[in-house]
Formats: structure tokens, sequence, C-alpha cells
């Protein structure tokens, strides 16, 4: 893993941008881990084009749950990435009629996926769920920024 990071890391923005693609859809990769390497002082990126780097790829991430969600197949859901059809049929039972707000927590770890697989079974609106999730993963990254600021402020 700490490979992975250290690779990604040296990509720069396209790294963070990838990283944070991965760790929104299924694959377990913190871009957390990634945004904080990318905001050390030593490494002279730009903040706030990292911070929308990992946004937007995570964002993307994200909507490709909502888009394997959206397919409808819960045999792939259970085959290829392993979400049984209870915790499926579960979310959506606490999504519906809830709207695409919830998309707003789709950040969150280990629930954000089902969150954006079981919006898209429910077929919710796209352009509504995209938004909420740009709003939850600009807090998301920016919190974090701002605390890796902080942090790195107070060691040096």
């Amino acid at each position: 893993m700490d490979a992975l990071v250290q690779f990604l890391t040296d990509w720069g923005y396209v790294g963070m941008f990838i990283a944070a693609f991965l760790a929104g859809s299924i694959v377990p990769l913190s871009s957390e881990a990634v945004l904080l390497a990318l905001l050390l002082p030593g490494a002279g990126l730009n903040p706030v084009y990292c911070v929308a780097a990992a946004t937007f790829g995570n964002l993307l991430g994200s909507l490709t749950c909502y888009w394997i969600g959206h397919l409808g197949k819960v045999e792939w859901l259970e085959k290829y990435f392993h979400i049984k059809e209870e915790k499926v049929e579960r979310m959506r039972k606490y999504l519906n009629g809830r709207g695409c707000w919830v998309a707003f927590f789709s950040f969150l770890p280990f629930v954000g996926d089902l969150i954006s697989v079981a919006l898209g079974f429910m077929r919710s609106n796209l352009l509504g769920v995209a938004l909420f999730m740009l709003a939850g993963k600009v807090v998301r990254f920016t919190v974090v920024a701002l605390a890796a600021r902080g942090v790195f402020s107070f060691f040096m």
C-alpha cells in the first residue's frame, strides 16, 4: 500500500485524482493519505488544486458506484463487489422517501459506497445525487486539507 501511495504522490494532481477516483469507487484505498502527502510543505503543490483533484476524482468514483447500482443487477453486486443483497435492500428501505440529499453522505467510509449503489439502484435523480455528492466531497477534502495545514504549521 505504501508503494502505491508513493507512486500516486509522484504523479501530483493526476495521482490525487486517480487515488480519489479509486477510493470513491469500490476499491479500498485511502485518498486522504495521498492528499496529506501532497500537502506536505516540501511538496510544493497548491492545496486548492489538490482538493479540487481529490473532490472531482472521488465524485466520479461515487458516480461509478451509482451507475453500478443503476444497472440493477443484485447478482453482480454480490458476485463482483461482495455487497450482499440484504445490505442493498436495507439501504434501499432506509433511503426510500429521503430523496437524493442523502448522497451528501457518500463520502463516509464503508457506507458511502452502499449509499451510492443504493441511490443508483433506486434510480434517484442523477443531477440531484451528483450535486449533493459534490457538496459532501468538497466539505470532506476541505476539512482534511485545513486540518493537515494546521498540523503541519504546528510542527514547522
